[in-house]
């Protein structure tokens, strides 16, 4: 029994002397150990990264995107740790925001993660959200293998004024073309994916979710999401009510309709 116990406690030690220590301080604002809904037929743990470029008036994770800095940060290695420890549990892991593309670390940290998820065979990888405004930094994270599926939002119609209401912010055409082109570089299809819209019925209509599915007809998942009114960015939308389940599954299903229509 007590060679069975010292053989334990040494192997403990070894595996905790095995976790690579990170290379530098990551600003990750949340994370969370387990999550059966971020990623799609997987359980993945979540991290949270601060700020975002857009201020979309339904948001529910404002903390993140407008007072970052008083949220206290989780180190890496205490995240890694957690990662061990659910090895077997989960899958991969999901970074999202905020709008993660927006540091120019999110490589860095991703490269730290990869070798700690190949070693628990969290075969999944690496899931990023985001809206799609740094196309360059998607480009780059698909050419060198970090990323295994991105969830892309659309806001709305494809449009200048529009796209901009639905972000809450002014949109140059600049910008609306970077997440066009981010549009283009997901249906290449070098890498998983699936676009995604939050719907809230006093912002977007069902023509115009229809309009969004055709601009992308042939991809291969376009999810659409049932607005939350519990606390959005905007309070004023808190009193909106979300689509029904019924009306929820019927454009689900004339968009799948759509993406698989020919031109």
């Amino acid at each position: 029994m007590n060679r069975l116990y010292n053989f334990l406690h040494r192997l403990g030690d070894l595996r905790k002397s095995s976790i690579p220590k990170p290379t530098m301080n990551y600003p990750i604002k949340g994370f969370l150990e387990t999550s059966f809904s971020d990623w799609p037929g997987k359980v993945a743990a979540v991290l949270f990264l601060p700020s975002c470029n857009f201020r979309c008036p339904f948001c529910h994770n404002h903390e993140l995107v407008l007072r970052p800095q008083q949220l206290p940060d989780y180190p890496l290695d205490e995240i890694i740790k957690a990662l061990h420890r659910r090895r077997g549990w989960i899958d991969g892991v999901c970074l999202t925001g905020g709008e993660p593309t927006l540091h120019a670390w999110l490589p860095a940290l991703i490269r730290e993660l990869k070798p700690t998820l190949r070693s628990l065979r969290m075969e999944a990888g690496v899931k990023l959200d985001t809206n799609g405004s740094n196309p360059g930094c998607l480009e780059t994270l698909i050419r060198e293998n970090l990323v295994d599926y991105i969830a892309m939002d659309l806001k709305g119609p494809l449009e200048v004024n529009r796209y901009g209401a639905l972000a809450g912010i002014p949109l140059a055409g600049d910008r609306l073309a970077g997440i066009q082109t981010s549009i283009q570089t997901l249906l290449e299809g070098k890498v998983d994916y699936e676009f995604r819209t939050t719907l809230v019925p006093s912002l977007i209509g069902e023509e115009e979710v229809y309009e969004l599915a055709r601009r992308i007809r042939g991809a291969r998942r376009y999810a659409l999401q049932n607005f939350n009114p519990r606390d959005p960015l905007d309070s004023g939308l808190r009193k909106v009510a979300p689509w029904d389940d019924e009306t929820l599954r019927r454009m689900q299903t004339r968009v799948n309709e759509i993406l698989r229509e020919k031109e």
